[in-house]
């Protein structure tokens, strides 16, 4: 290894994007890993994040920041899980919540998803807006525009030492996101849907197209996947997006480790280190 190179990594430990698919558990849904040297941020933890967590090999107490982009339950379901994987149960009194408002806050409709025991265990808690810029350590993290039937959404973009990463989480399309979106290295994009037809409040394909052709990252992953995504296979969709575009383009799948140099690995990615 090159003296004074970060070691940085992605892990999906899920794809599952509508409530059908993860109700079925046609795709994972415990969300994704970034590491980048010694600190570990873990994003979107759905359902199954420590189940999946074990079997792909991380050590969820290596866990730095948990990150929620919104307050549906296949993004935050296993929060609390992971605060207590985190800290040992409370004995360590460690870690960072980054989370939009509605995880953290209660309304007319809603208690928050981080219980206040959990709340307790924890360092630091920072409920992020649109436009929010938060350091940790090496790492600077802002958090991008999302348009979603959660008012308060966000996506998440890392600064990394020599790569820049950006999820967008559940979102539609904005030209406000594809300006936030520019100088991206590695894009992670939520693509529920294969077509314009209803899609709501999510990214489709063609979206995806319009996208990647803006921002022109060096790679783009696929991600979050619904039951439409899936019958239309999400590998065949990346090829497309990928001929569009010019782009390298993936469709992931759980278990899928990408290095800051672009190479892919296939479940399971124990002994990548």
């Amino acid at each position: 290894m090159l003296k004074g190179w970060i070691m940085t990594r992605i892990i999906f430990l899920g794809t599952a994007g509508s409530s059908a698919v993860v109700s079925k558990q046609l795709r994972s849904s415990g969300g994704i890993v970034l590491q980048v040297g010694d600190l570990q941020f873990h994003i979107d933890p759905g359902p199954g994040a420590l189940n999946k967590a074990k079997e792909y090999g991380i050590n969820l107490h290596n866990t730095t920041a948990v990150l929620v982009s919104h307050n549906h339950i296949n993004h935050c379901n296993d929060l609390n899980a992971i605060v207590d994987a985190m800290t040992h149960g409370g004995i360590e009194h460690r870690g960072i919540i980054m989370a939009s408002k509605s995880v953290l806050q209660s309304s007319d409709k809603q208690h928050p998803f981080l219980t206040k025991y959990h709340q307790s265990q924890v360092e630091k808690i920072i409920p992020v807006e649109k436009n929010h810029k938060v350091g940790v350590e090496l790492v600077e993290i802002h958090a991008l525009s999302a348009e979603h039937t959660d008012p308060t959404a966000v996506g998440f973009k890392f600064f990394c030492p020599k790569l820049t990463v950006a999820y967008t989480g559940d979102t539609q399309l904005t030209p406000k996101l594809l300006e936030e979106l520019m100088g991206t290295d590695l894009l992670i994009l939520n693509i529920p849907y294969p077509s314009e037809s209803g899609t709501g409040m999510n990214l489709d394909v063609n979206a995806a197209v319009q996208i990647i052709s803006h921002v022109l990252p060096k790679m783009a992953i696929l991600t979050h996947f619904g039951l439409q995504m899936l019958k239309a296979d999400p590998i065949l969709q990346a090829r497309e997006i990928q001929r569009a575009t010019g782009v390298q383009t993936i469709a992931a799948h759980d278990g899928l480790a990408i290095s800051p140099g672009g190479t892919v690995y296939h479940s399971p990615v124990k002994g990548f280190d």
